[in-house]
């Protein structure tokens, strides 16, 4: 899946990401202010959680839950100096739970990520408009 979207558009970008996606864990690629922090607190918000959300860039890990008592994790590892910090914080567990694993900044830990995967890329094009990747790793 390619598309173009605006600020705007992010409920149904949001929502074409939660449909198209064949597995739990997302993984966000994207440039400091390309705008996937937002894009992330819209999935979470559709994904039935009335939590606040926010970057985890210090605590690494934000835990929300939805409605229904479903847990869905977020991570920002942008701050971290080694893949052993998030081993430390026990990062299989999380990705081998089942629940929602949204991962800003995989690329600090990519040894550790989980072959079956959702790799989503976004680029900016201009102030107001981004091209969204999203690919189904199996």
């Amino acid at each position: 899946m390619v598309k173009n979207y605006s600020l705007q558009q992010i409920d149904q970008i949001a929502n074409d990401i939660i449909q198209h996606s064949n597995h739990k864990i997302l993984l966000f690629y994207g440039e400091m202010g390309a705008g996937k922090t937002t894009l992330i607190k819209e999935i979470v918000k559709q994904l039935g959680s009335i939590d606040n959300v926010s970057s985890p860039t210090f605590s690494l890990v934000n835990e929300y839950r939805s409605v229904e008592n479903k847990i869905i994790f977020h991570f920002d590892f942008f701050r971290i100096d080694s893949e052993n910090e998030a081993m430390d914080m026990g990062i299989e567990e999380y990705f081998y739970s089942n629940n929602w694993c949204l991962v800003e900044w995989p690329n600090k830990i990519e040894n550790l990520l989980p072959l079956e995967s959702v790799i989503i890329t976004i680029s900016i094009i201009n102030p107001n408009l981004r091209t969204i990747t999203l690919k189904n790793n199996e």
